[in-house]
């Protein structure tokens, strides 16, 4: 009995071994794939080693500068990326809307693009720690009335960015004044729209109080006229899904830059630009001269023999660079007597850009290299003057502005058709079609004119010096440079009738 019993039993429990031994494998084999999940969007983000941002580019968000991509936008979300261990990608997207509806897909995590919080918008996406504050404001044109309420803005053209906030809040206005009228264009940057009233091309238009402060001495004939709305922020946008871990991460990270103080040396920099050589500016200018150049004046001339230069235009460069002051520092981090970048640093040899003569002769070695890459049909001075504007905003934005001279019927190879280009550079309608796209077109413009009028005055002193009749130097030198700068002329002239005033 026991052992009919106890056959067929060993044989079951035998084989049901061998079914659990199964089982146990294929538990084994599976587990890993049970427990697998999807990997978080930062988790995603850390392995790929890229952030993929979404922008437009512009004057307030981001664009080509002389030593690579700058802007307010790019600035903020290059130390994002840095904070995260990542490299950076920023693709471009005109349209606003679509950048609203592209967030969180395979064209980027977030958007960076200085987008305004709005209530609307909050449907679609989520936001960030807002990192900046403005306001909507109304232009007009000067000669104009000037328009107090929405009421003064009836009948009367008005154009904005299509999908913007400021169109969003248009029709907001439209419920409690159904005549309002506007137009919305998708091709345009607010500068555009800013340059339109300046030109008498439209009536009014709105715009973020930041944009208008950045354009407002390009385009004086356009003022503003009221504040549309109360302040606003200005945030990233985020996907609204359930997967929130980059967003939070982007939380602290602006919690950390803005205990740090970065955030607000960003908003410093980006907000800051070039001016006019003033009358005061210019005294100042005519003072140094006796002060300053002579203890940098050898210097300038051998750095200028040494890379076949004019010595008093490396004099007027380095003035506008840093007026003479070796110890000088901007807020974007080029610093010493020619306002070096640490890329252009290392480009020319030097180690301490702090140094004078390492600076001297690192921004005479820079300057030369630019000027030969300018090709050699073109003959100085616009070559030399081409040269100067390279120098400022980049032999990429300088050839930009080279073919679109060219396209308008100008010659490319001439300064004065080249500089009438130049700040089309600013205009979206133009920079989205060209390989280098937005630049602060009349920024090089200022730039070559300003040294142009130093290295004439520069030249008038050393003319100066060597005779004895002032006023006979001082008239024949202001016939040199009036052209380029009344101000500086008169500035000048105050000096030689009250020599007291050279003192400083």
């Amino acid at each position: 009995m026991l052992k009919r019993i106890g056959i067929p039993l060993f044989k079951h429990l035998t084989l049901l071994g061998k079914r659990l031994a199964m089982i146990g494998v294929i538990a084994a084999v599976t587990t890993p794939l049970v427990s697998s999940r999807i990997p978080t969007t930062l988790e995603s983000v850390k392995a790929s080693g890229q952030l993929v941002v979404i922008s437009r580019n512009g004057p307030t968000t981001y664009y080509e500068g002389p030593n690579g991509h700058m802007g307010f936008e790019y600035q903020l979300t290059k130390r994002f990326a840095k904070y995260l261990g990542v490299s950076l990608e920023v693709k471009e997207v005109e349209n606003l809307g679509e950048i609203i509806n592209l967030v969180g897909t395979r064209n980027g995590q977030l958007a960076a693009a200085g987008l305004t919080v709005t209530e609307r918008r909050k449907e679609q996406v989520q936001f960030s720690e807002p990192y900046l504050q403005i306001t909507q404001q109304v232009i007009y044109h000067q000669s104009e009335h000037k328009p107090t309420s929405v009421a003064d803005l009836l009948n009367k053209r008005i154009m904005v960015i299509g999908n913007s906030s400021h169109a969003e809040h248009l029709r907001h206005l439209k419920l409690e004044y159904p005549e309002l009228r506007w137009e919305e264009r998708h091709d345009v940057e607010m500068l555009d729209l800013i340059e339109m009233v300046h030109a008498g091309e439209i009536d009014y238009t709105i715009v973020d109080s930041n944009a208008y402060r950045i354009n407002s001495n390009i385009f004086p004939n356009a003022k503003v006229a009221f504040d549309i709305t109360e302040p606003q922020d200005l945030a990233w946008a985020f996907p609204a899904q359930a997967d929130a871990s980059l967003y939070i991460e982007a939380q602290k990270f602006f919690e950390s830059i803005k205990q740090n103080g970065v955030l607000e040396n960003i908003i410093e920099t980006h907000y800051g630009h070039l001016e006019e050589v003033e009358y005061s500016g210019a005294v100042l200018f005519a003072n140094r001269l006796d002060v300053r150049l002579p203890k940098w004046e050898a210097l300038l001339k051998e750095a200028a023999a040494e890379y076949d230069l004019d010595w008093q235009l490396l004099a007027a460069l380095s003035y506008q660079e840093s007026h003479w002051n070796p110890k000088a520092k901007s807020p974007t981090g080029v610093r010493g007597f020619m306002m070096l970048t640490l890329d252009t640093a290392k480009f020319v040899g030097i180690k301490n850009r702090l140094d004078a003569r390492q600076s001297i002769f690192g921004g005479a070695k820079y300057f030369r290299s630019v000027y030969d890459r300018i090709p050699e049909r073109i003959v100085d001075p616009d070559r030399r003057w081409l040269a100067m504007a390279a120098y400022n905003v980049g032999l990429g934005h300088l050839e930009d502005a080279r073919i679109l001279t060219a396209r308008n019927g100008g010659d490319p190879d001439k300064w004065r058709d080249v500089r009438e280009n130049l700040p089309l550079l600013a205009k979206r309608k133009y920079y989205k079609q060209l390989k280098h796209g937005y630049a602060r077109g009349w920024e090089p413009v200022r730039y070559v004119k300003n040294i142009r009028n130093y290295q004439s005055v520069i030249a008038w002193n050393q003319l100066q010096k060597e005779r004895t009749q002032q006023q006979i130097a001082l008239n024949d030198a202001a016939t040199e440079f009036e052209e380029f700068s009344s101000v500086m002329t008169e500035a000048l002239r105050s000096i030689a009738v009250d020599p007291a005033t050279s003192a400083l």
